[in-house]
C-alpha cells in the first residue's frame, strides 16, 4: 500500500513510518524540519527511516505551493497519515501565529490532497488537549469540547470540525486520534519524560508544576503506533441508517474519533519516581504553581477504541519509563547513577 505520512521525522511520526516499513507499505514521509527542537534529532531519525528501500522522504513545508506536484511525482497515497503539526500548549501562549499556518492551513491542505486523491482513509493526530475546561473524567469521546484552554488546543478541535465538513461534503473517510501525553525512546525534548531525565541525569534541579498534583495519563509510544494503524486499516463508516449523530464521535459521514491514551491515570510525581528508580538517581525538586494552559488531569476513556480496533494501550509505566531512560542514557552516554 501507498501511504503517505507527514510529520514522519517526528517522535509518533518516525515510529509510525518504521511500523508501516516493516509490515510492507510503501511510505512517502514529508517533514519540513521545523526548528521548534532540536534539528538534529528529526535528522537523526529520518536517517533511520531511510534506511528501508521503501522509505522516500521530501523535505518541504506542507504550505508550499509545489508540494502537491512533488508528492504526486513520487507516489499516488492510497492512505494518508497526518502528524505534521505546531505542537506544544506552552509555546502556543508565547507564539500563536505559529499555530495557524502549520495547523489550520496546513491541515486544509491535506485535506484538499486527501479529497483530489480519493484516499481510502486520512487518520489525523488531534490531541487530549481538546478537553480544555471538561472537568468530567475519564474523558470520553462523546464529551462537549466546547471550552479550549489553550490556543493549541483550539486548532487541534478546529482539524476535527474541518475534517467532518470534508467526510460530509466529499465522502471522505477521516478519523481523529486524541493522543493523551505520549512517551518513549525518541521523544521529544520539550516533553517531561526528556526533560525529567535530562537534568535529574545531569544533577540539576526540575520544575515541578503544580506541585506534583497533575494527573496525566502517559500512553508509551509503541501503543501509540498499535493504534494508529489499526485505525489506519478500517476505514471510517457513517452510523447506521436511521440513528441519530449525538456527539463529537459520532456522524453520519465517515467520520470518526478515537482516545488513544493508557487508560490508568497518575500523578506527575510517581512518574518523577519511574524515572529516578531507572535512573538511580534522586530528583532535585523545585516546586511550582500550575502553568497558564495546562489543565489538572487528563485521563483517557478507550472504550471506543478497543470496541472499533481491538487495541487497548496498556504498557506499565516503570517498563515504558525504563525503554526511555535506557535509550536516553545510550544516545547521550550519559552515565547510570
Amino acid at each position: 500500500m501507498n501511504i503517505l505520512v507527514t510529520g514522519a521525522a517526528g517522535f509518533i511520526g518516525m515510529h509510525t513510518s518504521e511500523r508501516l516499513l516493516q509490515q510492507g507499505h510503501h511510505v512517502l514521509g514529508l517533514d519540513s524540519f521545523s526548528p521548534y527542537y532540536d534539528v538534529g534529532l528529526k535528522r537523526d531519525r529520518a536517517s533511520l527511516l531511510l534506511q528501508h528501500p521503501n522509505f522516500q522522504l521530501l523535505e518541504a513545508d506542507i504550505n508550499r505551493p509545489d508540494v502537491l506536484a512533488a508528492i504526486e511525482k513520487t507516489m499516488k497515497p492510497q492512505r494518508v497519515v497526518h502528524l505534521a503539526a505546531q505542537v506544544g500548549v506552552r509555546h502556543s501562549i508565547l507564539q500563536p501565529m505559529d499555530y495557524a499556518s502549520a495547523n489550520l492551513t496546513g491541515f486544509l491542505q491535506v485535506l484538499e490532497w486527501s479529497r483530489r486523491w480519493r484516499v481510502e482513509h486520512l487518520v489525523y493526530a488531534s490531541s487530549s488537549s481538546v478537553y480544555g475546561g471538561n472537568r468530567i473524567v475519564p474523558f470520553a469521546e462523546s464529551h462537549p469540547v466546547d471550552h479550549p484552554i489553550s490556543l493549541y488546543a483550539a486548532t487541534k478541535k478546529s482539524n476535527e470540525l474541518m475534517a467532518h465538513s470534508y467526510s460530509h461534503l466529499y465522502g471522505l473517510p477521516t478519523t481523529g486520534l486524541r493522543f493523551f501525553t505520549v512517551y518513549g525512546p525518541w521523544g521529544r525534548p520539550d516533553m517531561a519524560a526528556w526533560g525529567f531525565t535530562r537534568a535529574i541525569a545531569a544533577g540539576e534541579p526540575i520544575e515541578v508544576f503544580n506541585h506534583g498534583r497533575m494527573v496525566r495519563d502517559f500512553t508509551y509510544v509503541d501503543d501509540v503506533v498499535d493504534s494508529v494503524l489499526a485505525v489506519l486499516y478500517r476505514p471510517a463508516e457513517p452510523i447506521e441508517t436511521g440513528s441519530t449523530a449525538t456527539g463529537p464521535d459520532t456522524s453520519t459521514a465517515p467520520y470518526r474519533i478515537f482516545n488513544v491514551g493508557n487508560a490508568n491515570p497518575v500523578q506527575l510525581d510517581v512518574f518523577i519516581q519511574a524515572i529516578e528508580q531507572a535512573l538511580g538517581k534522586s530528583a532535585i525538586r523545585i516546586n511550582r504553581e500550575i502553568q497558564a494552559g495546562d489543565v489538572e488531569v487528563t485521563a483517557a476513556e478507550t472504550s471506543s477504541l478497543q470496541a472499533w480496533t481491538g487495541q487497548s494501550p496498556g504498557t506499565d509505566l516503570h517498563v515504558g519509563v525504563k525503554r526511555f531512560v535506557d535509550w536516553y542514557i545510550q544516545r547521550y552516554g550519559v552515565q547510570n547513577m
